[in-house]
């Protein structure tokens, strides 16, 4: 069975920590490009950062440039978010995703929430 399973997402004080994790089963995540997706109460889903299954390259969005960051665990079939500087306008529920080039999404994950208070 093709599964993601995203962990690691809470509460957390403005200005700190979270690290997500996903990982996935019944399929090779490596041959995809993963990425991080989240939707905030009220608004769309946008992407939040990429890495590309060809070369490594990497895409974050702009509003989260120098804070987050993206890597991989083949070994471990996995891929993480490590999110440093939160802010309130962080709040969301974070999916992980198998994407052919960071724009067609092969699968999601379930999400985690991640909620930053001032």
């Amino acid at each position: 069975e093709v599964q993601l399973v995203e962990s690691g997402g809470g509460l957390v004080q403005a200005g700190g920590s979270l690290r997500l994790s996903c990982t996935a089963f019944g399929f090779t995540f490596a041959d995809y490009a993963r990425g991080w997706y989240r939707q905030a109460p009220g608004k769309e889903r946008e992407g939040v950062s990429c890495i590309s299954s060809r070369d490594n390259s990497t895409y974050y969005a702009d509003s989260v440039k120098g804070r987050f960051t993206i890597s991989t665990d083949d070994a471990k079939n996995a891929v993480y978010l490590q999110m440093n500087s939160l802010k309130p306008e962080d709040t969301a529920v974070y999916y992980c995703a198998a994407t052919t080039g960071c724009n067609v999404i092969n699968y999601w994950g379930q999400g985690t929430p991640v909620t930053v208070s001032s």
